[in-house]
């Protein structure tokens, strides 16, 4: 078994999963489990510097060259999603995939088809790792972890490749929004980074959305029903009213590419007070702004028609398009595109519909585009990942560093 996928079954299996209600940094304190054993990993590979500050893990490769080489950072996330249950993680091999249906688990008839996810037909005779259908599988993003760590094993035991110095990070809550909250740029070392926390064999991701949430909180008056004529005011019914007030066509199961959208993610409330929460998602920021004015704006409109107060919206910013700062220093992605080349990747440029630590890091002074980690289906009890497309990507890894050797004397 290779480093990569034999350090990735290693990893999965520890539950990381991040809260989003809690406030404490990690999130959770089980993530530091995996962050203990990255600490001791790094540390037996010989990295310096290595530490665990704030919950993130870091460690420096130092250059072994006299040339003036970059220092190149590699940052992948320790938390699993809280969407779906990272406990008790049983990751399966199929080898030789052929084709067909792939029984995750017999108990429960669950089954990973290519009639729901035909992007399995890419994958025929290879080797994927698959959940048992009970839990998600963790390679967003163990499987980057695994591959900064193989790399790293890589370089270690062939000190003959030519290279700057290497910051590597791996950090806590990047899936609640908060990965890069306690991140130390100036500490870590890097002159520019990559996330390795992407999908699909050969993404290659340097735009993100402009991101933002927004709570809608809706009054109301609940009296008995027997005697509410004029007096009740039904928060459930006029938050359906704001629900519909919003573009139907302009939702993530409606879009896609560039286009933006408001997603409903969760209702929660009875007759007295609803509250609606909303994520807000856009590629440009003037098409970004405005989406926020409409949510402030159908609040206002029905607050005129039932009554001022009724009605409130929370609007705050989560992270921005990276892009900006990703074109003053565009070569970071010209050197990805041609490491995949040279690996036999294609690489594909898409724009991120989401985002990743790597979209704030840009925006905090260290230039961070994304690069594939070759998972798909994250978040559920479909996830899987193809072995080959692990291996792809810790070649890309350590071609980066070589062509960036490679242009220094």
């Amino acid at each position: 078994m290779s480093s990569v996928i034999d350090r990735f079954l290693r990893y999965v299996v520890i539950d990381t999963q991040s809260n989003e209600e809690s406030q404490t940094t990690p999130s959770t304190d089980k993530q530091l489990n995996l962050a203990w054993l990255l600490e001791q990993e790094l540390k037996e590979l010989g990295l310096q510097n290595v530490r665990i500050q704030e919950g993130n893990v870091y460690g420096t490769l130092p250059a072994n060259s006299a040339k003036t080489i970059p220092a190149i950072g590699f940052i992948a996330h320790m938390d699993t999603s809280p969407d779906f249950s990272g406990e008790h993680v049983k990751p399966q091999r199929i080898e030789n995939y052929d084709g067909k249906d792939i029984l995750l688990n017999p108990e429960q008839n669950l089954v990973l088809s290519p009639a729901d996810f035909p992007e399995l037909l890419d994958y025929i005779g290879k080797t994927l790792i698959t959940t048992d259908g009970t839990t998600l599988l963790g390679a967003d993003d163990k499987a980057g972890i695994a591959e900064i760590m193989a790399a790293l094993e890589y370089l270690t035991k062939h000190p003959e490749i030519e290279h700057g110095k290497v910051c590597v990070a791996f950090t806590p809550d990047e899936e609640v929004g908060r990965g890069a909250d306690q991140f130390d740029v100036a500490g870590f070392g890097a002159d520019f980074a990559y996330t390795v926390d992407g999908g699909a064999l050969g993404e290659l991701e340097y735009e993100n959305f402009n991101a933002a949430k927004a709570i809608v909180k809706v009054k109301g008056r609940n009296v008995h029903p027997g005697t509410a004529k004029n007096k009740m005011i039904n928060a459930i019914l006029l938050a359906n009213d704001y629900i519909a007030k919003l573009p139907p066509q302009e939702t993530p199961a409606t879009t896609e590419g560039y286009e933006g959208f408001y997603h409903l993610h969760d209702i929660q409330g009875d007759v007295e007070e609803t509250t609606l929460y909303y994520i807000i998602r856009d590629f440009y920021e003037d098409s970004f702004a405005k989406r926020k004015e409409t949510m402030l704006n159908v609040a206002e409109e029905l607050n005129q028609k039932n009554g001022l107060g009724l009605f409130t919206v929370e609007i705050t910013d989560q992270y921005q398009n990276m892009k900006e700062k990703i074109q003053p220093v565009i070569h970071i992605v010209e050197k990805a595109q041609a490491a995949m080349e040279a690996v036999g990747v294609k690489p594909l440029i898409n724009p991120i519909r989401g985002g990743t630590d790597g979209a704030r890091l840009s925006f905090m002074g260290l230039p961070t585009p994304n690069l594939f980690t070759g998972g798909h289906n994250y978040h559920g009890r479909y996830e899987f990942i193809p072995t080959f497309a692990m291996e792809k990507s810790v070649e890309v890894i350590l071609k980066i560093i070589e062509l960036y050797a490679e242009d220094r004397s």
